[in-house]
């Protein structure tokens, strides 16, 4: 906390005077890139001239902007770049030379392929962090296989364990492999960050999105490594045992019980009047979980939430996503603000990091707003600035 108090005062967030060229699209490297801005680098979206990053066409929309792309981008820069030709990569690599990480997630080899790839960078700027996200990684069988966060979670083997017993895998409502690498990738950025400032040499970081999504299955392994055998919904975390369980209410809706240690389980048998269910904390009964679901059956979830409050238990209700973003909790840490679009007013999440850095992003730029003034920086002048508008290099500034 003291920490945060410093950088408020000094009115600077960590990674001031950080620049980063992210050449990557849709979710895994903006989210990566979006959580190094939060903590105050410079990221300069290097986007195709033509479009840009499909994300932005991609629905639903909000105010007639892509809410996906509003929601990775605020804050960043764009530069529109067609780096197919030599005019645009000449461009990239000068740009290059001012900044100090690098973040693409083309498939492997590609990046080398349009003369970006690490060599060509490492060139003109020996210090620079190359990290790259891929599907598979930048080896093994599978390095060149397509692939999007369902497959990759398949793979994984945290698919297979989705569900219910005996029920069909359930899709996850989060994008496990896409976040889990897009936060390896910035916490491996920092710490490539710093060996550069040590050594003054830059280096890569391969980051797999299926060995990302893998390693959080870090709990679930340690059981498997200790004879666990149990499937999918029925392993310690997952349903196998009454107090650590999802049950519906009276009234219909659910309450997630979560009382492992046994000074939860035994406040929840008290609070719930039954003294007689303490030796059923760890049954692996389908009897014990019908006893305690019966128990939770018995009362209506305001009656349940009235129990939680007064009780120790380790208990919550289910909220549904419009419940968990008026939830007083979330917006008293600003993880959920209201915001104004257009006429309207719009939900955005914001996360630990800003809480941090003790500020609040600017807003998502245009396709290729600041191309222009980046390439001034270079030098470009505006005769030049035209010659690769007229030849497709750049768009068309708004004149």
């Amino acid at each position: 906390m003291l920490y945060g108090k410093t950088i408020l005062a000094m009115n600077e967030r960590p990674l001031d005077g950080v620049r980063i060229l992210d050449l990557s699209r849709l979710l895994p490297g903006p989210f990566a890139t979006l959580l190094l801005s939060d903590l105050g680098a410079e990221v300069i979206k290097v986007e195709d001239a033509a479009c840009g990053d499909p994300i932005r066409a991609m629905g639903p929309f909000r105010a007639g902007q892509g809410a996906y792309f509003l929601a990775l981008n605020p804050g960043k820069k764009s530069l529109a770049l067609n780096l197919k030709d030599p005019r645009g990569r000449e461009a990239f690599l000068r740009l290059a030379g001012t900044a100090h990480v690098i973040v693409e997630g083309f498939r492997p080899g590609t990046a080398d392929r349009l003369g970006v790839g690490f060599e060509a960078v490492h060139a003109v700027n020996p210090r620079l962090v190359y990290c790259s996200i891929s599907g598979y990684g930048l080896d093994g069988p599978l390095r060149d296989r397509a692939g999007h966060d369902l497959n990759y979670i398949a793979r994984a083997g945290i698919l297979g364990l989705s569900g219910a017993p005996g029920g069909p895998a359930a899709v996850p409502p989060v994008q496990v492999a896409d976040l889990s690498s897009g936060m390896y990738a910035a916490v491996a950025v920092l710490a490539a960050l710093r060996e550069s400032e040590r050594t003054g040499e830059g280096r890569t970081i391969d980051i797999g999105m299926m060995d990302s999504a893998m390693s959080w299955l870090i709990m679930t392994v340690a059981e498997f490594s200790a004879g666990e055998r149990g499937g999918r919904g029925q392993l310690h975390l997952t349903g196998k045992y009454p107090c650590y369980h999802v049950y519906r209410t009276k009234d219909g809706y659910e309450f997630a019980l979560a009382a492992l240690e046994p000074k939860f389980w035994a406040d929840f048998c008290r609070a719930a009047g039954r003294p007689d269910l303490a030796d059923l904390q760890y049954s692996e009964s389908p009897e014990a979980l019908a006893e305690v679901a019966a128990v939770f059956a018995g009362r209506s979830r305001d009656e349940w939430a009235a129990l939680a409050r007064t009780g120790d238990f380790c208990c919550e209700p289910v909220l549904t996503l419009e419940e968990a973003l008026l939830d007083v909790q979330a917006r008293r840490r600003g993880v959920v603000r209201l915001v104004r679009a257009g006429e309207q007013t719009a939900v955005e999440l914001g996360n630990p990091l800003r809480r941090l850095a003790g500020g609040e992003p600017g807003p998502c730029p245009e396709h290729g707003e600041h191309t222009a003034a980046l390439l001034r920086e270079l030098g470009y002048s505006d005769a030049e600035l035209a010659d690769l508008e007229a030849a497709g290099v750049i768009p068309v500034r708004r004149r």
